[in-house]
């Protein structure tokens, strides 16, 4: 019997399906491309819209407000959560860096006041290069870091019960041993997000960009305190 209708036919529904994963491939990087262009592009203005409402905070002269800040920070974050698949989305977040723009000013206006504002400088160009660093490594190298999801989270959530107790307990080795565990973690999840973006993990530019800001917030504030404990 002659076999070769048959190879012909293998032959041609392996070809098709590599045409075809081929096709997904590139589609797949297409919108991993169109996302990662639109969360950078939404994070580089709330970055300045931010630096907007410091410098209003700290002509205003915002007090200090303590834990008062997470109130309306959960409120406006669950408010993006449920908008982010709509376009008030993008003003609900703007709404939340701004007020996270707003809770820096006291800081800001304390390092100032205190003849340290150069650490300020500092703090901005070490959260800058962290950024650019961590991100940049994961554009190079795509690696698909997903299976750090978990320790992540976990270790978020342990840095955020450990520097509610230390605002009560006002410990210096807690405070700065919690300043440095939020740095590593959020160094982690700029990585872990980066990743998710160009692997397809996470498909939806408004809460890439929520995540990414909240951990340059993270990175600045906690490399600034850091800074600031080491120079009393």
């Amino acid at each position: 019997m002659n076999q070769y209708p048959s190879n012909q036919s293998h032959a041609s529904t392996e070809a098709q399906d590599a045409t075809f994963s081929n096709v997904g491939k590139r589609v797949g990087s297409a919108e991993s491309a169109k996302v990662l262009r639109n969360t950078y592009m939404l994070l580089s203005l709330t970055l300045a819209f931010s630096a907007v409402t410091a410098g209003a905070g700290m002509a205003l002269g915002m007090p200090y407000m303590g834990l008062w800040t997470l109130l309306p920070y959960f409120v406006l974050l669950f408010m993006v959560e449920k908008n982010k698949n709509n376009a008030s989305g993008i003003a609900w977040v703007f709404a939340l860096t701004g007020w996270l723009g707003l809770t820096l000013s006291p800081i800001l206006s304390a390092f100032i006041g205190a003849g340290a504002g150069n650490l300020i400088l500092i703090s901005l160009a070490g959260t800058a290069g962290i950024f650019f660093a961590t991100s940049g490594y994961v554009l190079v190298t795509r690696k698909n870091l997903s299976f750090m999801t978990g320790f992540l989270m976990t270790g978020i959530i342990v840095a955020f019960v450990a520097g509610i107790a230390n605002f009560f307990l006002q410990i210096p080795g807690l405070g700065m041993a919690v300043s440095a565990m939020f740095m590593f973690l959020a160094s982690g999840l700029i990585m872990w997000q980066t990743s998710e973006i160009i692997h397809g993990g996470e498909t939806n530019y408004i809460s890439a960009t929520v995540t990414l800001y909240v951990m340059i917030y993270n990175l600045f504030v906690s490399l600034l305190s850091l800074l600031g404990m080491s120079n009393d």
